[in-house]
């Protein structure tokens, strides 16, 4: 989750909610507006939603590609295990 700085000036924070025993019970954003006490924390790392958009965009380039990279592999394993099984079973004369 992003700190996303709105056109407005305020900012969308992350917040999680957790049980007394540290169990995630949710995410969600808090909004925080200039003047608030954690504004100026937060302010530094904050994205326009047009840069969290373009980030989203890169993200899901990379991921076209890593994602091609995966069914590569996937398929070689599944063919390198095929062919184990295909030997195997010529061996034991089934």
């Amino acid at each position: 989750m992003y700190v996303i700085r709105l056109a407005d000036g305020r900012l969308r924070v992350p917040r999680s909610v957790t049980s007394e025993d540290g169990r995630l019970i949710g995410n969600a954003y808090v909004e925080l507006e200039p003047g608030d006490p954690d504004y100026d924390k937060w302010l530094p790392e904050a994205l326009t939603e047009e840069e969290l958009a373009a980030r989203r965009e890169r993200w899901q380039a990379g991921n076209d590609e890593l994602e091609r990279e995966f069914l590569a592999f996937k398929a070689q394993q599944e063919a390198s295990g095929a062919q184990r099984e295909a030997d195997t079973g010529a061996d034991t004369g089934d």
